[in-house]
């Protein structure tokens, strides 16, 4: 996509969904972590629902490395894969108390090297909690920035390149809320509705659709 289809792309996206946010609901960065871990293929209002009851009692991590795996299992089982994510959600915590005082680590090299964080979810904690500028690249943010052009790659890893590139610094975080809110309203996996997307002037894939 050119530099002038960018501009009017992020300036639509920036009309249209003048109130994207992250959807999961955190009072700590401890709380958005182990939100964002178990949000992996997971909707965001599940795991709000069974957060609601968990952060009663286990909203730090002394509190929550108090569970084992098999307590913590159960109290997050509705979320899916919840061996694997008590797993993770337990050996970050024990990294975060051990390592770093109690508290979430603030830099993307840090964050990395806990149990069950990758980029993604690095990048979730850091722009929403700490406020730094970064753009993580869920399976939303994926399909819409391949199908737009705005960035194109095999891997997320590929498309935050690209998008960090693209994107103007300051606007990183906002993009990123922009794109999974275009994501789960109109451009859908399956169904894409472009005959009510405001971004079809500028789309590679609604271009690439509608060839003579």
């Amino acid at each position: 996509m050119e530099k002038e289809n960018i501009e009017k792309t992020l300036k639509v996206l920036s009309e249209t969904y003048p109130n994207a946010k992250c959807a999961l609901e955190f009072k700590s960065p401890y709380e958005l972590l182990v939100s964002t871990i178990l949000s992996a293929q997971c909707t965001d209002v599940r795991v709000n629902q069974v957060t609601e009851e968990l952060y009663k009692e286990y909203n730090t991590p002394e509190k929550m490395i108090s569970l084992t795996e098999e307590e913590l299992g159960e109290k997050i089982r509705s979320c899916g894969f919840y061996k694997n994510k008590s797993k993770n959600i337990l050996g970050a915590t024990r990294d975060i108390i051990q390592k770093h005082g109690g508290e979430v680590p603030k830099t993307m090299e840090e964050l990395i090297e806990l149990p069950g964080v990758g980029r993604k979810t690095a990048n979730v904690v850091l722009s929403n909690a700490f406020g730094v500028p970064a753009i993580a690249v869920d399976t939303h943010v994926f399909r819409v920035s391949n199908r737009l052009g705005i960035a194109k790659g095999d891997t997320p890893d590929q498309v935050e390149k690209g998008l960090m590139e693209n994107v103007p610094r300051e606007m990183w975080s906002d993009t990123h809320h922009y794109l999974i809110w275009h994501g789960r309203q109109i451009c859908k996996a399956r169904k894409p509705q472009c005959e009510i997307c405001p971004l079809a002037p500028y789309c590679e894939y609604f271009s690439d659709v509608n060839k003579d």
